[in-house]
């Protein structure tokens, strides 16, 4: 005698729902069900009711694969990124899967390690290859913006942080500087010295910008920088040379790694921070506010820059027509313990 399946401890093998069991169940045809999952406007609400009810009473799911042969798209989005560890481009991409999901897409990112004309060419190559229905870029290096001009023009492209290239969605990387350069002049300092972040990103070049122009529009000196990056050990190294320097009240860093670091430098120096010296960073990371002392710092809304760039791809996505749009996200000045008056002479 032959023993049951059970009796055995056999796995049973179970066949998932397809249209046909959808359509039998909400009483429409499996063509009528296929409309449903395509999106077609010529589905009565109601009937597409009853098929999205079946679906759910089946846990039935459409195959990514083969709705993407019968709509000519693959729902999903290609990100290619420079440098993904940094906080800026590892934010925005959290928040373009985020939105991206919402939107029922998934996301291709490819993170390079090289800022090269050729990279970022190969990078939307593949993607390409993968058949992704748009693309983002998060160029970051300043050679990396000129390259994207020379991506697929049948392509849906959104280039974050570009001077040239439309369309683009970035940050307002030159009023933030400038209103913290102004905040710490009108505290009573006579001029603010200024950590660079590496001149090839468009957003080092700008903060720089930014804050020589409040300077020079104050009529307050204009200190020589010292070349860094963007990291906390640099930030720290440039420090031990500016904390050297009694006359130097005010420091605004290109970020908050930056600063980070100038405050560790300050501290060995005994140069306590707000009392001998104030300091300013930009971005607003989760852990300025735990600094010691609480660092104040110019917020960058990464998010809005996240959803704004997914919402203008899949417009051009759905239009058809590549955007000339330039959109630019405000900064914000948070104002904590780090930034005061200067001592008194």
């Amino acid at each position: 005698m032959t023993a049951d399946p059970e009796e055995r401890g056999d796995a049973r093998v179970t066949t998932r729902p397809g249209l046909r069991d959808v359509a039998r169940l909400a009483g429409v045809s499996h063509q009528t069900v296929s409309r449903v999952f395509q999106g077609h406007p010529r589905v009565t609400a109601e009937t597409r009711a009853k098929v999205l009810a079946a679906a759910a009473q089946l846990d039935f799911r459409p195959n990514a694969f083969a709705r993407a042969l019968a709509t000519g798209r693959s729902r999903t989005l290609g990100v290619v990124s420079f440098d993904a560890t940094l906080f800026g481009p590892a934010s925005m991409i959290s928040e373009i899967e985020r939105c991206a999901r919402e939107a029922d897409y998934f996301t291709s990112v490819i993170a390079l390690q090289s800022a090269s004309q050729r990279s970022i060419s190969a990078a939307a190559e593949r993607l390409r290859g993968q058949g992704v229905d748009g693309l983002i870029v998060i160029p970051g290096h300043v050679p990396l913006t000129q390259t994207t001009q020379h991506l697929p023009a049948d392509l849906p492209v959104v280039v974050m942080e570009s001077e040239t290239v439309v369309p683009s969605v970035g940050v307002d990387q030159y009023t933030g500087p400038k209103a913290a350069t102004r905040y710490l002049l009108d505290l009573g300092h006579r001029t603010v010295h200024h950590l660079p972040g590496p001149m090839s990103w468009l957003e080092a070049r700008e903060r720089a910008r930014g804050w020589r122009d409040a300077l020079t529009e104050a009529g307050a000196p204009v200190p020589p920088t010292i070349p860094g990056d963007w990291s906390a050990g640099s930030g720290y190294d440039r420090g031990l040379v500016l904390a050297a320097d009694p006359d130097i009240t005010a420091i605004f860093a290109a970020n908050d790694q930056n600063a980070l670091g100038v405050l560790r430098a300050l501290h060995e120096a005994g140069r306590r921070v707000p009392d001998d010296v104030s300091v300013i960073g930009f971005d607003n990371i989760p852990e300025a506010a735990y600094f010691i002392p609480p660092l104040t710092t110019i917020r960058q809304d990464f998010a809005a820059v996240g959803r704004s760039s997914v919402s203008l791809l899949l417009e051009q996505i759905e239009s058809g027509r590549r955007s000339d749009k330039k959109i630019i996200i405000s900064t914000e000045l948070v104002s904590r313990s780090s930034a005061g008056r200067p001592p008194a002479r």
